[in-house]
């Protein structure tokens, strides 16, 4: 089970983003988050009138490392670790570490 996952709302830790918040778009691999405005580049695109793109310079969101990044907690809108916790039912949920409330309600 993934401890962060697609349109969760993050806060990002370390780097030159910074205290910047977004939400999952998708994941790479196992490690790697795209975040919507976070690590934004500038990419030089060419035009390809087959898909109908057009040429120029374009902003793109990178992925970014899962380790440089925290889940937003709503209660305290705070960054907050996240673990895991088994209920009565059988059932595997996300919980914050800082007040144990459940992550999807």
């Amino acid at each position: 089970m993934q401890r962060i996952r697609k349109g969760d709302e993050i806060v990002v830790t370390t780097g030159r983003d910074k205290g910047k918040r977004g939400t999952v778009l998708r994941r790479v691999g196992d490690e790697h988050l795209v975040v919507e405005g976070v690590n934004r580049v500038k990419k030089h695109q060419r035009p390809n009138p087959m898909k109908g793109q057009t040429g120029g310079i374009v902003d793109k969101d990178m992925p970014i490392h899962i380790s440089n990044v925290a889940l937003v907690n709503p209660a305290t809108q705070k960054a907050d670790r996240v673990g895991f916790k088994l209920l009565v039912d059988g059932r595997k949920v996300r919980v914050f570490k800082s007040n144990g409330e459940q992550v999807d309600a």
